[in-house]
């Protein structure tokens, strides 16, 4: 009998005791039931794995390691690993029962590809909940499609994100996993999709299978900017030439640190983005934006925080 799991499903668990639980009834709620849960407990100081344990299943398995970021933490998930194919899954985020049934049917429609993605909606707060933002879902059908240029359709929300992603084992490794020189959620996962968008076609299921909640607990991507360290888009600029959509794809990026640092108060290193941004790269509203002092920026940053409240979405991203 064949025992081996035919999805990997990693967890970085860090201060999460108030999330975990929700997100590991969800797992176990999937109508594709052939996998293991690697959970790695990176260092909590609450009772993330008191709340985890509480969940008995024999394919549940709990590591534990001292605090190192979530970038060390996947990579070394992966190594605990035995199935073919690694999913992620954040502590705080979501999955519909079919999820791993949608990355399952996704994966026999294209056996060869190397990496797979389903389309996912977003929790800003409460209960307002907005589809992923990319041409692709314009048209419902095909529900499967290859696609091979990832930057041409990311430049909103990106076609990948880290849980409603899958990886085979071997691409994963081939890439040398998280670049963990990416600190407190700084882009290291950003970085993995492009390097992997150059290397394969993605693999993506139009169905919306996972969430993902902006308003989880203790979140990493709300740390204090100046003293995260942000992947670097430079190292990638002189592939622009052959890439035709990349260079777009690293300015809108570029753009949003741009409007984090001036809002922090690091207006020089605000300035040194901008530089490298294609003016043709942004939209009128975008250009504006980077105008702005950062005390009308941070009362911009406010008044979307109401519009949500009022289940508003407002976005200087738009495809």
């Amino acid at each position: 009998m064949n025992n081996v799991p035919y999805f990997s499903v990693i967890i970085p668990l860090y201060n999460k005791e108030k999330d975990i639980l929700n997100t590991l009834e969800s797992l176990l709620q999937q109508s594709f039931s052939n996998f293991e849960v690697i959970i790695v407990n990176d260092g909590s100081t609450d009772n993330s794995v008191s709340v985890a344990k509480t969940i008995q299943d024999p394919r549940i398995n709990i590591f534990l390691k001292e605090n190192e970021g979530v970038a060390k933490t996947r990579n070394y998930a992966v190594t605990k690993a035995n199935a073919e194919h690694i999913v992620f899954l954040d502590a705080d985020d979501y999955w519909y029962p079919n999820h791993l049934e949608n990355l399952h049917n996704l994966i026999t429609h294209f056996p060869e590809h190397l990496w797979y993605a389903t389309a996912y909606e977003k929790q800003h707060r409460d209960k307002f909940i907005t589809p992923m933002q990319t041409p692709l879902l314009k048209e419902r059908e095909p529900r499967f499609v290859s696609v091979e240029n990832y930057f041409e359709y990311s430049c909103t929300d990106p076609l990948a994100w880290t849980s409603a992603v899958c990886f085979k084992k071997l691409f994963f490794e081939g890439l040398q996993g998280f670049d963990f020189t990416i600190t407190m959620g700084a882009g290291e996962d950003t970085d993995l999709w492009l390097r992997a968008a150059l290397e394969a076609p993605l693999a993506f299921s139009k169905e919306i299978t996972a969430r993902h909640k902006l308003d989880g607990s203790n979140r990493i991507s709300n740390s204090n900017t100046l003293l995260r360290r942000f992947m670097d888009f430079d190292k990638y600029e002189n592939i622009t030439v052959f890439q035709p959509y990349l260079k777009h794809y690293l300015d809108i990026n570029r753009f949003s640190l741009a409007i984090k640092y001036k809002m922090a108060g690091d207006s020089e290193t605000a300035k040194k983005y901008q530089y490298k941004i294609a003016s043709e790269s942004l939209s009128l509203l975008q250009k504006m934006l980077l105008k702005l002092p950062s005390f009308l920026l941070k009362g911009s940053w406010r008044l979307k925080n109401i519009l949500e409240k009022l289940s508003l979405r407002v976005s200087a991203f738009k495809y």
